[in-house]
């Protein structure tokens, strides 16, 4: 449980968490500190992997690459960012973070409001609009779990 008065987190009081597409260490969400509107992970996806199209319908999202290379979408537009490159994802808007490259990328996600009504994340890298997209224009296929998940 959160001290009201906790401020610093240290790398060791990180949360960490494993999920299907990165390891995250979590620096701010109400259990660690007293934050009302503001989220951040620091996550490390391995090559190969992605967390596929999605959106956080409550949520604004801020992507910023602290090592590596991550190939980054929102909407139907994508880049590859490098390291001390961010993006800017507005509430709602569909977003992937794919890494097709050979070394782990490693980026913070901040994200606000920490406490939002509704799901947090909802998937729709099935739908026909999202799931071919990539692979339409030739990219490296991703995967969100590795083969020994």
């Amino acid at each position: 449980m959160t001290s009201p008065s906790r401020r610093f987190v240290t790398a060791a009081e990180s949360v960490t968490e494993p999920t299907l597409f990165t390891l995250n260490a979590w620096l701010s969400r109400p259990d660690i500190v007293p934050c009302h509107d503001l989220l951040m992970v620091r996550a490390t996806m391995e090559p190969g992997r992605c967390h596929p199209f999605h959106h956080h319908p409550t949520r604004e999202e801020i992507i910023y690459i602290l090592s590596g290379q991550a190939e980054q979408w929102c909407g139907s537009e994508y880049r590859v960012l490098k390291p001390g490159e961010m993006v800017l994802i507005p509430k709602g808007e569909i977003h992937g973070t794919y890494n097709p490259f050979r070394e782990p990328v490693v980026f913070l996600a901040i994200l606000a409001p920490a406490k939002a009504p509704g799901p947090d994340v909802v998937d729709v890298s099935s739908h026909p609009e999202w799931s071919q997209l990539r692979a339409s224009l030739g990219l490296a296929p991703c995967t969100p779990t590795s083969a020994t998940s």
